[in-house]
């Protein structure tokens, strides 16, 4: 069977990839050990957050599917970070488990040129430099392998495809743990992929050991929602996705309690049951989404830490509980619950548990995530040693749209770092050690003020029209907001008010009075001056269109500056590094750097300076010798 292209593993890289390479026009196959459990929420019942939004919308101003499918099954939005400025506001929401995971299933398995199967792969199939194909487990001594041209499954069955793109999430080699049990899984109730680990290092390639993990989910019947704090989501909310009408989702409430002395000392007090420290547990955890144990170690003066409860959905009482992850025994989990106001008399429906698993060392793929070692060859999601949904829908989208451009023969597709939070992400991944699973953070984003969320649509939304991913009705709509906020902030730049009609509403909103008439734009200027507060006065405008104009008079200042500085990062950026070049012939190199660029290989001077351990006197030294060879100008 004979496909442009195979997608393996059905979490939230797999089917955004497998989405994007189809609506390309690629003759794909969509492979996943179990197609009951597509774009299943193997964690929290969310989507978004800091630095996570950012990701959403721009995965779905691309053509993705992750930001509609969001807004179709989302129970409860809310803007964070709305005290602090636009660059790093956030939206979030609680999604219906079982909806979300329906309403993907049900576009995939509709989605033209996209055929789905339930198969475990085994091997990838590769093509030697004379064109017949072999497994490693045929053992070809001397044979110098070139392409990826299918991939065997465990029922015997060979696909053949010009592009493939490994997605498995946490499935390679997986490893549960419950207390010092522990049993082979890729998540709780599903086998765990083993034989395409070992297929992946018999290729060459390096891999290491990841940790992550899940709270319990609760029975909301036997929660006391008395001894906890509401979260109300938003009365008018915002959506993810440009497809999105008449948004109008329902609006569940979250609770807040924490834990306290008698929770840490319980955990404290049971550290020999903890499969993490005892060693049992060889990956590394990530750092910003501790286990509750981890927390309670390191962090011993801290008596008290915060515990969303939050619900999985619309018919279920099932409630996740975000903040307690664990691997502790079940006993011992009953018991750390029992000390928290609000779930002193709470029933567990499911079990936090630990999970361990393989994944590919990043600096293996170009920027394009197509691997260094092999051709026509992707990587996307936890493979690459991500955490979290969005980040793995991000690198799904990127993926299945490289290999629909190399199927198509076209140039690949790079997003850079001042162009997309998905841009950092990805670079981050191909140029920075990555030693526990990565996650996006708005904190990662040097120019953050100029990659809101507001503006996804101006920065990508013409890459998804370019690639058929897009309707250029939608596009062509946000050039018409875009042209309509330049000539209207043109307007209010000269437009002036007198004193004795603005100074009233100055007072009101407690903002100095003026002498003398002053323009709307300088009005905007001021941080306690909301465009709601002066729209008696002036012209109405779409809600669309008057939150840009603020947004820019806000700061206009600091916008300038930011494209200034991106214009003089640029020049490196076009600095391009021969993928065959020899380090050794740099003069002077240290050996840190020489090491370090050798293994990373990158594709420009830009991505040789965000290297770890490699400093500017290499660069500098590096330039010199890519000079003196006419490699650059």
């Amino acid at each position: 069977m004979n496909f442009d292209c195979i997608v393996i593993g059905g979490g939230h890289a797999g089917y955004e990839a497998a989405l994007a390479s189809s609506r390309m026009g690629l003759n794909t196959l969509f492979l996943t050990l179990n197609l009951d459990t597509i774009a299943q929420l193997s964690c929290n019942p969310s989507m978004g957050g800091l630095g996570k939004s950012q990701l959403i919308f721009e995965v779905d101003r691309l053509g993705g599917e992750i930001g509609y499918a969001t807004d179709q099954t989302g129970i409860g939005f809310k803007m964070l970070n709305t005290k602090k400025g636009p660059a790093v506001w956030s939206l979030r929401t609680q999604i219906d488990r079982k909806r979300y995971r329906e309403n993907i299933r049900k576009t995939v398995m509709n989605q033209k040129n996209l055929s789905v199967k339930q198969e475990e792969v085994t091997e990838i199939i590769l093509e030697d430099e004379n064109g017949s194909s072999f497994t490693k487990t045929q053992k070809r001594a001397g044979v110098n392998k070139k392409k990826a041209i299918g991939v065997r499954t465990r029922t015997r069955m060979d696909y053949f495809a010009k592009t493939i793109i490994v997605t498995t999430g946490t499935f390679l080699n997986g490893l549960i743990h419950i207390g010092l049990h522990h049993h082979s899984a890729g998540r709780m109730g599903e086998l765990p992929s083993e034989k395409l680990s070992n297929s992946l290092q018999n290729i060459g390639f390096e891999l290491g050991r990841l940790k992550t993990g899940t709270s319990p989910r609760v029975d909301g019947k036997t929660i006391d929602f008395s001894q906890t704090t509401t979260q109300l989501p938003d009365s008018n909310p915002a959506n993810f996705s440009h497809l999105s009408k008449n948004f109008n989702p329902p609006k569940i409430a979250c609770y807040i309690t924490h834990t306290n002395q008698k929770t840490q000392e319980l955990i404290l007090s049971n550290l020999d049951r903890s499969p993490l420290y005892q060693g049992i547990i060889s990956g590394i955890g990530p750092r910003y989404c501790p286990s509750i144990e981890d927390k309670c170690v390191k962090f011993k003066e801290k008596e008290s830490h915060q515990v969303f409860i939050e619900p999985d959905g619309l018919d279920t009482d099932e409630y996740y509980l975000n903040g307690l992850a664990t691997s502790l025994p079940a006993d011992i989990q009953i018991k750390i619950l029992h000390t928290i106001p609000g779930l002193k008399e709470v029933e567990i429906i499911r079990l936090g548990y630990g999970i361990e698993y393989d994944f590919v060392f990043p600096y293996q793929v170009y920027p394009t995530l197509e691997t260094k070692r092999v051709e026509n060859l992707f990587f996307a999601g936890q493979i690459l040693g991500t955490s979290g949904y969005e980040e793995a829908s991000a690198q799904g989208m990127i993926a299945g749209i490289n290999a629909g451009l190399k199927v198509k023969k076209h140039a690949p597709f790079i997003l850079k770092r001042d162009e997309s939070y998905i841009g950092v992400l990805i670079d981050d991944l191909v140029t920075q050690d990555i030693l526990e699973p990565y996650r996006m953070f708005t904190s990662r984003v040097e120019r953050r003020l100029i990659l809101r969320q507001d503006n996804a649509s101006e920065r990508l939304m013409k890459y998804g029209v370019k690639f058929g991913l897009v309707d250029k009705t939608y596009c062509e709509k946000m050039e018409e907001i875009k042209d309509k906020v330049k000539l209207k902030l043109k307007k209010f730049k000269s437009q002036r008010v007198a004193p004795e009609i603005i100074n009233p509403i100055l007072r009101k909103h407690k903002s100095a009075p003026v002498t003398q008439s002053i323009t709307i734009f300088q009005i905007l200027k001021r941080p306690e001056m909301k465009w709601k507060m002066i729209e008696s006065i002036i012209e109405p405008l779409e809600t669309e269109v008057s939150s840009k104009i603020e947004l820019h008079a806000k700061y206009d200042g600091y916008i300038k500056r930011e494209h200034e500085l991106v214009k003089k990062v640029k020049s490196f950026e076009n600095y391009k590094i021969p993928q065959e070049f020899d380090y050794l012939k740099v003069s002077g190199l240290s050996s840190e750097a020489y090491e370090k660029l050798s293994k990373i290989r990158p594709i420009t001077i830009g991505q040789a300076n965000r290297i770890s351990g490699v400093r500017s006197a290499d660069i500098t030294r590096l330039l010199v010798a890519l000079k003196s060879k006419a490699l650059i100008n």
